[in-house]
């Protein structure tokens, strides 16, 4: 055996399963030299070790052998690997039934801001996404070397058991500690192995997932893995089979995977663009017709690959656009060029928004003069896949009852588009796809009905991740959108332990409400729908556009983000991503009247009422997509009117404020 396995067994880091670089008992640590805890960490670290890194360690490991009271049992962990991100704690400490966490900033003379909100982020990742941590009080602390340290007398510690981060240097962090555990109400037992054997339950926003997978993760990292959720894995891993299949014998294969809002279907198919676009013959890509969400991630991806490869925004940027891209310009690129393109795998997400044949051909037309044959968006896109001679494979991820825009075919078009001469296509379907919640058009269900159409429930994701804190939101809002107010009223019974849903009827009463539950660098922001044009009475200008990227992304000093609460986003903006917190800001486009909703648009300088179902379902949708856009919470503000405008008189909004209230959701 060698000194380092003698090394990591006496060390008690035989079993790796916690994913820290180091982990023991206290006397185990206080027993064991610094070089010899510097060689366990070092192994552990498979990157190229920078000298600044061993001077960290070995401060923190001096620090911490005189700040660890010889009375206390514990167990101290370096390297803490906090779930969804990969993200790495510099310490944490457990002792009895309460964690610790630890973050160093060595030499540092203040306590920045952005530090703080780092390591409590690091508390709420542990309080959500690991089992053993549910029920535990957790403390951030905060140290840099060389600041000086506020007072402590009491601790600040939310209901969910997280305290506010606490600020430490020098000698006060064992007062800090003992204050810690003073104040824990937690007297329940943990068994330490029990703690570090429990799974984790990642939800990563879909910004965070891109970012994860396109450094090399796998989507199984970021994924939960819990068994009331869809195994993400496993729909990748059927497609995979697809792809290989379909390359092996020389075949053209489409895959249709459905899932309920926010169930992973664009994490889904960016796994598969990421892992796919490194085979060379494959030159796998990620198409979306949603602009903003392709601007965001792509936003997103070439700022991570700046900040960790120190390479040019321009080359990371166009790195990026290799692999997601936005459909139009795919098809636009396509209608120029006639020859095969050069990706063998493409995914087209929302395809269900694909532009029917009306749309695409006046679009075309207009756009190109001439030359575009009449067809839909999915027969076009599908004959320029069966360009190939030898094999493709498509992926259709379609989400239900998200159409949300003028000239989206749904179904229907691409079904149509694998009709006569490409029988030969090998056609996969989830076996939910006839279902009303993907599929309203009978001609479609009849063609699914066919033994062409192979089906398979690996290619659905029935449970929805966004609302980590509540599996049932998704069923709620269809209930509330269907005027169903009983069943919502049950559902919602189910899900407000663990998902606050409040009503106001003051902005500045929601945005209070949402600054109170954001911690750390947790996202907060206003939505709307793009018809909510009378909300501008109450300070909300729907027609004032949104940088996406900047809304996003950006970070809390940064007016353009959507931590202000100032600029609201519509459907069309937040369509595909998601906040933590979300004010939802509900106008009378949308009424409830005579027990049922009715659709208004607002022309001039007046309401009128949509007649076309069309449209009718458009806007119910629009309100679909903005109360499944929070992950942890959200408030609705509904304006009272004003009796002397006559186009916000109060029983506009009044309809709205007694339904949604009965069903249970109570008013702050």
């Amino acid at each position: 055996m060698s000194i380092l396995e003698i090394s990591l067994l006496m060390l008690g880091l035989e079993n790796r399963s916690l994913s820290a670089y180091y982990r023991a008992t206290f006397s185990e640590f206080m027993r064991s030299t610094k070089d010899e805890i510097l060689g366990v960490l070092s192994s552990a670290h498979f990157q190229k070790l920078e000298h600044q890194q061993t001077n960290a360690w070995a401060y923190q490991i001096d620090y911490l052998k005189e700040q660890i009271q010889s009375e206390l049992d514990g167990r101290i962990y370096f390297e803490f690997k906090i779930p969804r991100m990969g993200k790495r704690a510099d310490c944490v400490l457990l002792i009895g039934a309460c964690v610790f966490i630890l973050e160093f900033k060595v030499g540092a003379s203040s306590f920045d801001s952005s530090a703080v909100d780092q390591v409590h982020d690091y508390a709420l990742d542990l309080k959500n996404f690991h089992l053993g941590s549910h029920h535990l009080p957790i403390f951030p602390i905060l140290i840099a070397s060389n600041a000086t340290a506020p007072e402590y007398s009491e601790v600040q510690i939310a209901s969910d058991g997280v305290a506010v981060p606490l600020k430490s240097s020098g000698d006060e962090l064992k007062k800090l500690i003992k204050l810690c555990l003073s104040q824990s109400v937690n007297s329940s037992s943990l068994d330490p192995n029990e703690w570090e054997a429990s799974g984790y339950m990642p939800t990563p926003t879909i910004i965070e997932a891109a970012q994860a997978l396109y450094q090399s993760h796998t989507v199984e990292d970021i994924a939960r893995s819990d068994s009331g959720a869809k195994n993400l894995a496993d729909t990748t891993e059927e497609i995979f089979s697809v792809i290989e299949k379909s390359k092996l014998l020389k075949e053209k294969s489409i895959c249709f995977v459905t899932g309920v809002p926010g169930a992973g279907k664009t994490l889904a198919g960016l796994n598969i663009a990421t892992s796919r676009s490194s085979e060379n013959d494959e030159h796998a890509v990620f198409l979306s017709g949603n602009g903003p969400l392709v601007d965001v991630l792509r936003e997103a991806l070439a700022r991570d690959k700046v900040a960790t490869e120190n390479v040019k925004k321009k080359d990371a940027e166009r790195e990026v656009r290799s692999f997601i891209q936005n459909i139009h310009h795919f098809r636009d690129e396509y209608f120029k060029n006639t020859s095969a393109p050069v990706e063998k795998v493409v995914v087209f997400d929302e395809a269900q928004r694909a532009w029917s044949e009306h749309q695409a051909t006046k679009f075309m037309n207009s756009k190109w003069g001439s030359g575009y044959a009449p067809q839909s968006e999915p027969e076009f896109l599908i004959s320029v896949m069966d360009r190939h001679v030898d094999w493709c494979c498509v992926v259709c991820l379609i989400g239900g009852g998200q159409e949300i825009n003028t000239g989206e075919a749904g179904i229907i078009e691409w079904l149509n588009a694998l009709d006569g001469a490409r029988a030969n296509w090998n056609v996969f379907i989830s076996d939910v796809l006839a279902d009303e919640h993907y599929t309203i058009d009978d001609q479609a269900r009849r063609k699914l009905g066919s033994p062409r159409y192979q089906k398979s429930d690996h290619l659905h994701l029935s449970t929805s991740m966004r609302s980590f804190r509540a599996e049932t939101l998704s069923s709620f809002v269809s209930e509330l959108i269907m005027a169903n107010g009983s069943r919502a009223y049950d559902l919602y019974r189910t899900l407000k332990s663990n998902y606050p849903i409040c009503l106001t009827r003051d902005l500045n009463t929601a945005k209070e409400w949402l600054n109170s539950k954001a911690r750390g660098t947790e996202r907060s922001g206003l939505v709307a729908s793009s018809g909510a044009l009378r909300l501008r009475a109450e300070g909300i200008f729907i027609k004032s556009e949104i940088d996406p990227a900047k809304w996003f992304l950006n970070d809390k000093t940064d007016v353009r983000s959507s931590y202000f609460l100032e600029d609201v986003a519509t459907q069309f903006d937040i369509q595909g991503l998601e906040l933590d917190w979300v004010g939802v800001c509900w106008d009378a486009d949308l009424r409830f009247e005579a027990n049922s909703w009715k659709t208004y648009a607002f022309r001039g300088s007046k309401w009128q009422k949509i007649s076309s179902l069309e449209r009718q379902s458009y806007l119910l949708n629009a309100y679909r997509v903005l109360l499944t856009r929070a992950r942890q919470g959200m408030v609705i503000f509904i304006p009272k009117g004003d009796i002397s405008d006559y186009t916000r008189p109060p029983y506009y909004y009044d309809g709205i404020y007694k339904f949604l209230k009965s069903t249970g959701i109570e008013e702050i």
